[in-house]
């Protein structure tokens, strides 16, 4: 039994790819606002607006899943304002999936993010603003290095999740445009050891892709911190 990735399953990894990046890409300034307002915000709401981050965490996929099926569809709102302002369809295209990843790995990205913000130290920034410096200032010279460890981290890890998206994202992407969990499941669905065979090979891909982003969040967190230590 020949279990070595053809063409097909080389594309389907580079679409993850593609649409792990894309997810994050498109992700990471919402979230660090989002981050942002819950570390440092004071405001009516903010328990409900961190509730609502979080919900996708909470909530089964198919059902995160449907309702952005609802929204971003052909003929949902969102949907519709996309396709007719900026060109963008979601149905049963990357652009689905992506957003699909990108709505289920937001909350880890903010957590990362506001976790790395909440502990800069507020007297360092009030140091730099008694100094004389600007909040735009500040934020660039004090608050931004400070809390990068959270950002890319926040990034790595949103980027593992996408990478394993499934539920979401089979609602705006069932055709055309599998992911490897998509293709996986496909392969399951297929008689023959070849195919199981084929979908093992993937899924071991998978691990190893996520396992090594995960190390090296780590590993670039230990060395920044060291860093800003020295």
């Amino acid at each position: 039994m020949d279990l070595s990735l053809g063409p097909e399953e080389w594309e389907v990894i580079a679409l993850s790819l593609k649409v792990s990046a894309v997810a994050v890409g498109a992700t990471l300034p919402a979230a660090f606002v989002l981050a942002w307002l819950l570390a440092r915000g004071r405001f009516p709401g903010r328990i409900v607006l961190d509730a609502l981050v979080h919900l996708p965490l909470v909530l089964p996929p198919v059902v995160t899943g449907w309702l952005l099926l609802i929204a971003f569809g052909s003929e949902g709102p969102a949907g519709r304002w996309f396709e007719d302002w900026l060109g963008i369809t979601f149905m049963f295209r990357w652009t689905g999936a992506a957003l699909a990843a990108a709505v289920m790995a937001l909350p880890l990205v903010v957590r990362a993010m506001r976790l790395s913000i909440e502990a800069v130290a507020r007297r360092r920034e009030d140091a730099a603003r008694t100094l004389g410096a600007s909040r735009a200032r500040t934020f660039a010279t004090i608050t931004l290095p400070l809390a990068l460890p959270g950002v890319l981290a926040g990034a790595v890890l949103g980027f593992a999740r996408s990478l394993g998206e499934f539920g979401a994202a089979s609602f705006l992407a069932r055709v055309g445009s599998p992911t490897v969990p998509v293709q996986i499941v496909r392969l399951l669905g297929r008689p023959g050891e070849q195919s199981v065979g084929v979908a093992a090979v993937l899924a071991v891909v998978l691990v190893v892709l996520t396992l090594t982003l995960v190390l090296a969040v780590d590993r670039l967190g230990r060395g920044l911190r060291r860093g800003q230590a020295a």
